[in-house]
């Protein structure tokens, strides 16, 4: 945690901003306005020496989609992979990628996305990332003690399958708060303090099989758009009051795309100092949970050590 928490009681959302200075519904300054974990303060070494009692059968699940697999990312958007082996003596050999941390599986870290007036999380501005004047918010912070807690899978896509849900994955498609809900309480989980929550919506899965014109398509449409939890102040409402680590989803954001009115990602980020996790792999996630019939696993993840850094590959495993 934070070296600079504040022993106080966890504010509702209805209470924020703490300040009325800040954003509308941000938590800058509850852990110290030094602060650069967010929300990952709940990740507090009790409740991962709990999260760990998740592991009973050693089953591992890696959560990180081919960073080769997003072929197209727009004509002028974001680079793909580009991948190099080289000679470096005789039979040995080195390689040499050259990526956008956001083109494959990846967390958007607090420098990702701020407020319309140029502010992101505890007040850092614009200004101070682009002129290099700091590494404050960067990715390295998170990097000390990773990203370790109970994960928390929100299958939709096969609640989708049962209830006869007809929706296109690729496309926008808003999943309501108590259809959420509904599925956790249909696998028997209670949402804890500190849990991650993961959200399968079956964009990574459609968009593997999808032919290079429908993949252009998808990415050229303005707005782009894809399914996720529903965008509105009650999803963030729960978010906050649930005391959730960080959430993430196996598409190219966490809420539908386009969103609401009420957009959650610079909230998310830059008002709660919530890691938001994009086109995890959770495929095979789905089939082992299924297979041992728990939505529930203690989650590791450890991001680039890289001072500064916007964004990483989240380099995620699930353990069960």
């Amino acid at each position: 945690m934070s070296s600079d928490t504040q022993a106080r009681p966890h504010p509702k959302f209805s209470e924020l901003p703490l300040d009325p200075s800040h954003p509308p519904h941000s938590a800058w300054g509850l852990w110290g306005m030094n602060d650069e974990l967010g929300t990952l303060n709940h990740l507090t070494p009790e409740r991962t020496t709990e999260a760990a009692k998740e592991i009973k059968t050693g089953i591992r699940v890696g959560l990180n989609w081919p960073l080769e697999q997003m072929d197209y990312a727009g004509e002028s958007f974001r680079q793909v992979l580009k991948h190099e082996i080289y000679e470096l003596g005789k039979n040995m050999n080195d390689d040499r990628l050259t990526f956008n941390t956001q083109t494959s599986s990846q967390w958007d870290g607090l420098r990702h996305w701020g407020f319309d007036d140029g502010r992101f999380y505890n007040g850092l501005t614009q200004e101070e990332i682009l002129g290099n004047k700091t590494s404050k918010l960067g990715v390295h912070a998170w990097a000390k003690q990773g990203i370790v807690g109970r994960g928390v899978l929100i299958d939709f896509v096969s609640y989708a399958a049962r209830k006869g849900i007809k929706y296109d994955p690729l496309d926008n498609y808003a999943i309501p708060l108590d259809v959420a809900k509904k599925i956790t309480e249909e696998g028997n989980v209670q949402f804890r303090a500190g849990d991650i929550i993961l959200l399968r919506t079956g964009f990574t899965a459609a968009f593997e099989t999808a032919t290079l014109s429908t993949k252009q398509a998808i990415m050229n449409k303005s707005p782009f758009q894809y399914p996720g939890l529903e965008s509105t102040l009650e999803v963030l409402a729960f978010l906050w009051d649930t005391q959730i680590a960080a959430v993430a989803s196996d598409c190219p954001g966490f809420e539908a795309w386009p969103p609401s009115p009420q957009p959650m990602h610079q909230i998310l980020l830059s008002g709660f100092g919530m890691p938001i996790g994009e086109i995890f792999d959770l495929e095979e996630l789905a089939k082992e949970c299924e297979r041992q019939k728990r939505w529930t696993f203690f989650f590791t993840s450890q991001v680039l050590n890289v001072k500064g850094g916007v964004a990483s590959p989240p380099n995620a495993i699930a353990i069960f």
